[in-house]
């Protein structure tokens, strides 16, 4: 979606929310669209919340609440395909079927693969249309189920690492956990490679806080731990997570 376009979705979701006091949902968003979304409400009095249907979602519906609500019910389902192991699909097969029954996009969540099952997050208000049109994907048939068994398809592992940096300026942050020099860095962060939390950045001075992500195109995204101990020669233990 365009800012713009976000922005009058964001408006909305704020206003119908304070008018009714009761939650409301902006469907499954991309991690830069969830970003600039939670960008937008910050500035506003809203509190909100995202979530995908599980932790690790890359895709999230956006929940913007009244004061009264801490925990909202999200209306996501998930579904559970089941198929020969012996045909190969794909993510692509998966989201090329569902959209063929003209669901929208911000209908699905994220959609993981294995042999032999497939796990998509959709909105609840199209569940049963897909669980009632659904039989084959592609030309392989499929039995199909509500919810999921753990552990879910493909979920990548976050492996912990640390390091010691000089500072937590952008750049010096990319070089330490990427492995690479404070001027290959500052290209990454210059050529538009390098976002923070989910946002395009080009401010290689831009501080790196705990809790932040850093993704850098080509070489993964990141999770910052924690920053907050100094090694004994004064530099600054960094903590973070990677997906494997």
């Amino acid at each position: 979606m365009k800012d713009d376009f976000l922005s009058a979705r964001v408006q909305d979701l704020y206003d119908l929310t304070f008018k009714t006091s009761v939650p409301h949902y902006l469907g499954f968003l991309s991690e830069s669209e969830a970003a600039v979304c939670e960008e937008m409400l910050k500035r506003t009095s809203a509190k909100f919340l995202s979530f995908g249907g599980f932790d690790a979602a890359e895709r999230k519906m956006l929940c913007c609440m009244p004061e009264w609500c801490d925990k909202p019910d999200f209306p996501i389902k998930a579904i559970t395909f089941e198929f020969n192991s012996s045909y190969k699909l794909s993510h692509r097969d998966f989201l090329g079927s569902l959209m063929a029954l003209g669901i929208t996009r911000e209908s699905v969540g994220d959609i993981l693969v294995e042999n032999g099952r497939a796990v998509a997050f959709v909105k609840t208000s199209v569940l049963k249309f897909i669980l009632t049109q659904i039989e084959k994907i592609g030309r392989v048939g499929v039995q199909i189920k509500t919810g999921f068994s753990e552990p879910l398809p493909n979920v990548s592992e976050l492996i912990s690492s640390v390091t010691t940096v000089s500072s937590m300026r952008l750049d010096c942050v990319i070089s330490a956990i990427c492995g690479v020099s404070r001027n290959t860095a500052l290209e990454y962060i210059e050529d538009g490679k390098v976002y923070l939390n989910s946002l395009p950045t080009q401010k290689a001075t831009k501080l790196v806080l705990n809790g932040d992500s850093v993704t850098v195109r080509t070489k993964g995204k990141f999770y910052i731990v924690d920053s907050d101990e100094h090694s004994k020669k004064g530099r600054i233990i960094l903590k973070y997570n990677k997906y494997k």
